[in-house]
């Protein structure tokens, strides 16, 4: 079955100060799709996500969704039905973690049913006990809050689902197991994520496409294989580097590498 086109850029531009921070960024983005931004710090990757729900107007050319030109289209009730997930989770420090999820679902009025339903399906689905919808968030580790963040995201059943480096501040043994769960979550929920990362193997385990942005320029997009087999050039290659073949084995040849390594 063919992909539908849902996000298009068209020659997009953001200029801050003098200098550019993106310089014609032509991109499609298709329903169902796990697109990540990669890039190094200043590349651009979280200018381009906020572009899609209005946190930042482009300077030049047309951002679309659906066909749609973003600037028609009333930026509050646009961000309602995108879900954002941010690095400090933005959980409501007052608010219970029930009542965080649902925040969304408040602002549209559901029912009260419908909101305890939503809350208890997704504190499942993202691997903790409904004891927790009666807890505040500091009573919660920072790997509980980022999962909190990610259920927020989904609850009002967006169609897609902006995420702005949002396992950053969590420790390493912590973030692959968040990873693993939003992989295991949106094979189950099929949503449309952009997700901006600089951790290559973040990127390759979790992206369809994976889009490499530098110094604002959208230098190359395509999934693991075209990316590791024709990087676009030199940068692109050097970028990927050893971290990105070593994401791409399993433990077994990983160890039969360096046991050849260690006997040349």
């Amino acid at each position: 079955m063919s992909q539908k086109e849902l996000i298009r850029f068209e020659n997009v531009s953001k200029i801050f100060d003098t200098n550019y921070a993106l310089k014609e960024i032509n991109l499609t983005i298709n329903q169902g799709e796990f697109v990540v931004f990669l890039g190094e710090s200043g590349s651009g990757k979280t200018t381009l996500l906020r572009l899609i729900n209005r946190l930042i107007e482009p300077d030049a050319g047309t951002i679309k969704i659906k066909g749609q030109n973003l600037q028609n289209i009333n930026p509050m009730p646009l961000r309602r039905k995108m879900g954002y997930v941010i690095q400090q989770t933005g959980l409501f420090p007052h608010l219970t973690i029930r009542d965080n999820i649902t925040y969304v679902l408040s602002l549209e009025k559901k029912s009260e049913q419908e909101k305890n339903h939503i809350a208890e399906e997704l504190i499942s689905l993202i691997g903790l006990n409904s004891s927790y919808l009666d807890r505040y968030p500091n009573e919660l580790s920072g790997g509980e809050a980022q999962r909190v963040g990610v259920a927020r995201g989904f609850a009002n059943d967006p169609e897609i689902i902006l995420m702005d480096e949002p396992f950053g501040a969590v420790d390493d043994i912590n973030r692959r197991k968040l990873q693993k769960e939003l992989k295991t979550l949106n094979q189950t929920l099929k949503k449309t994520i952009v997700f901006v990362t600089h951790d290559i193997q973040e990127a390759f385990y979790l992206g369809d496409q994976i889009c490499i942005l530098r110094e604002g320029r959208l230098i190359q997009k395509g999934n693991v294989t075209q990316l590791i087999n024709q990087p676009a050039n030199k940068y692109v290659s050097d970028f990927i580097g050893i971290n990105g073949y070593i994401s791409q084995l399993e433990p077994e040849q990983i160890k039969a590498a360096y046991k050849i390594a260690q006997n040349q």
